[in-house]
């Protein structure tokens, strides 16, 4: 895009040299000049010499020429690419097990015992895990469920649908009947209508909490759960009639169990609609906490004078700074930032929490004439977005009662994620600044802190039931295992890594997938444990694709796909569960078609995949044969340091027995006293041999 200058026919030019290179002055001494000096000139054609071009065609030549340019070095990358995706050794891919077609999309799934729940369009289904049939649909609602929650209670499942209007509703699943307790925050004037945004039920379903959302305001509903009367009215239930309710209760006794073609199906859930069950019971509200503004009291003793018991310390709201101190403190701010803050401050969202059912142990803080039973949660803890601040509250209480924080675990910068342990013993922190607070509940003590690499940050943390690296291969050591965690730490710029911790050893952490440079659509999206494979987990990546990594080498074991004429269209948001008893997961998979569908359409089918871990030929030893006796892990000094103290003793023992005779060991396995008697100077003496392990 440019012209030769001058023309042939118009004047001759002769040729002239040109020197390369900036123009110096040359040395007066000829024996200092360069003897290569010929080659410092390159002959020019003055015929062939190039004007610069006008505006503005010489910014639509180095466009074009950086157009050129970057094709190429895309072109580049991509034959690189695929000359390395040739010499690598591509895992073997799975298809599902089993294909269950669905008229409706399915937005959610949640797994409890043998059944699978899939919420969609105006309610949800039941599915039998093992044959993907289906057992009874529910579906009564103006709009579609959007998110979904099944909790085992032995014999029984408590399932908690959410709709889009954020309605959430409780029902209780016993035997072949299903029934309805209550919708938590259903109300008659739809302009004072409260939105459902997370919620969570303890383990043993003794308590339920609500995020709940309306008027501008945010707070949190404790419930709990009378799961013991609600075995006793289903067991012998006895009809009610509500004249108020009877309209809906007859609209909803219309609905007809769905029977399944086969006939191994033994058990056709009906819904009984006409049994009323006992009624959660609301026993606290939580709001935010305040921001902490300046002191009205007049002396410090007036601030310990306001806490009772120190229940509350350290949460910040009892302080004696003045309202002038926290001016002075904002001018200098403004002041030092104010380049920064010269536009316009825009309101923030409302604070969102993040709360967790905790099981009695040493180190929530209780009050002394407080008794939980065993197993049955007495805490619930709860952090605010941007607060430091990790909030304890008592179990044990009624609506009536004051709702202060029992305990406050305050951090050194605002609280981002939280995760509790799927056994409830271990609790991790995680800050805005990347690091990482590990805390052992059940033993009573912090495991440690550990910061993960620079510029990474904390997205999701998910705890992996601990495993051992045994004769090559992870397996589960048979029994409890005491002060030893391993989780997988997702960050947000999509970096994989693995934190350990095991006793008074400080944590470590190891990167097992780095972040994407080139190729974004390789990027993770989210993550889930598999608890019937040992150390292993399952990865969605950006791309559709799912891998099953083992964390302990780490490398890629395999991959599991939908046939060809199915994809993940949101593929960052991919929609599966895995079941926590059985070695299965279940994966949507979406038509084609249903993208250029309309809502009308009734032909597209929606399908949900089933892939059964021991249907594969790689993975069918590790799932069947993942546990080992405690024995076997003598001779691993990590391992042992976690036994209980008196395992540690009889192992020990054992030992010392097959290499020598020894007396037999005291009962209470904690200490070994072998006593031998001799003489010495004719007197009688006893010799005592201590050895504790």
């Amino acid at each position: 895009m440019s012209s030769p200058k001058g023309s042939r026919a118009q004047k001759t030019r002769l040729p002239v040299f040109t020197r390369k290179g900036p123009l110096e002055v040359p040395s007066p001494t000829e024996k200092d000049w360069s003897k290569d000096d010929e080659e410092d000139y390159v002959f020019k054609d003055p015929d062939e010499e190039l004007d610069s071009l006008p505006q503005p065609y010489r910014m639509i030549n180095k466009l074009v020429n950086l157009l050129f340019d970057r094709s190429w070095e895309v072109i580049e990358e991509r034959d690189t690419l695929r000359k390395s995706e040739l010499s690598w050794i591509q895992p073997t891919i799975y298809p599902p097990l089993v294909e269950s077609k669905l008229n409706n999309m399915p937005n959610c799934m949640a797994v409890s015992q043998d059944y699978v729940f899939i919420g969609g369009a105006k309610g949800f289904s039941i599915y039998n895990l093992y044959n993907a049939k289906q057992v009874y649909v529910w579906e009564k609602l103006k709009v579609d469920v959007t998110s979904i929650w099944a909790t085992d209670l032995g014999s029984e499942i408590l399932i908690a649908p959410v709709d889009e209007m954020g309605i959430i509703r409780l029902f209780y699943l016993y035997k072949d009947g299903l029934f309805l307790i209550k919708a938590i925050n259903e109300v008659d004037d739809t302009s004072k209508q409260t939105t459902c945004i997370k919620m969570e039920i303890s383990q043993g379903g003794d308590f339920a909490a609500f995020l709940l959302q309306g008027a501008g305001d945010i707070w949190l509903d404790v419930y709990k759960l009378p799961k013991e009367s609600w075995l006793k009215e289903v067991e012998h239930p006895q009809l009610t009639i509500n004249p108020k309710k009877k309209v809906r209760q007859l609209q909803l006794n219309t609905l007809d169990p769905v029977t399944s073609d086969n006939s191994e199906m033994d058990i056709n859930i009906c819904f009984r609609g006409d049994v009323k069950l006992s009624l959660p019971v609301h026993i606290m509200k939580i709001k935010p906490p305040k921001p902490v503004t300046g002191t009205t009291f007049k002396s410090p003793l007036e601030v310990f004078a306001k806490l009772e018991d120190c229940w509350g310390l350290g949460s910040g709201q009892s302080h004696f700074i003045r309202e002038r101190q926290w001016e002075q403190q904002a001018a200098i701010f403004t002041a030092s930032y104010k380049k920064y803050l010269d536009g316009e401050w825009n309101e923030g969202p409302l604070s969102m929490a993040t709360f967790h059912f905790l099981l009695p142990s040493c180190i929530t803080a209780m009050p002394a004439d407080v008794k939980s039973p065993s197993g049955v949660a007495c805490v619930l803890g709860v952090h605010w977005t941007g607060s430091h601040n990790f909030f304890l509250y008592s179990l044990n209480r009624t609506l009536k009662d004051k709702v202060d924080p029992e305990g406050v675990w305050p951090c050194a910068a605002p609280i981002a994620v939280s995760q509790l342990g799927c056994s409830s013993s271990f609790l991790v922190l995680a800050c805005e600044d990347g690091v990482l607070t590990l805390w052992d509940l059940a033993g009573g003590f912090p495991l440690g802190v550990v910061a993960l690499p620079e510029g990474c940050f904390c997205q999701s943390v998910h705890f992996l039931r601990y495993f051992l690296v045994h004769e090559g291969r992870n397996v589960y050591p048979e029994g409890p295992v005491k002060s030893q965690m391993k989780c997988v730490v997702l960050c947000t710029d999509a970096s994989l890594h693995l934190v350990a911790a095991q006793g008074t050893q400080g944590p470590t952490s190891s990167v097992l997938v780095e972040r994407p440079a080139k190729h974004l659509d390789e990027a993770i999206c989210a993550v889930a444990p598999v608890p019937a494979l040992p150390g292993m987990v399952l990865i969605f990546s950006r791309n559709g694709c799912v891998h099953l990594m083992d964390v302990a080498k780490p490398h890629i074991i395999c991959a599991f796909a939908p046939p060809r004429s199915y994809r993940l269209v949101v593929p960052w948001t991919p929609v599966f569960v895995v079941s926590s008893h059985h070695p299965c997961f279940l994966l949507r998979g979406d038509h084609p078609d249903e993208i250029e569908s309309t809502e009308d359409d009734k032909n597209i089918q929606n399908s949900v995949f089933y892939f059964n871990f021991e249907a594969y030929p790689l993975l069918e030893n590790i799932s069947r044969n993942c546990t080992v006796p405690q024995p076997d892990f003598t001779d691993n000094v990590v391992f042992s340091q976690g036994l209980p103290l008196e395992k540690r003793c009889a192992s020990f023992l054992q030992k010392r027995q097959s290499s020598r005779s020894v007396a037999p060991p005291c009962s209470w396995g904690c200490l070994w006293v072998k006593a031998r008697c001799g003489s010495f100077d004719g007197k009688m003496r006893s010799a005592f041999t201590f050895s504790l392990q």
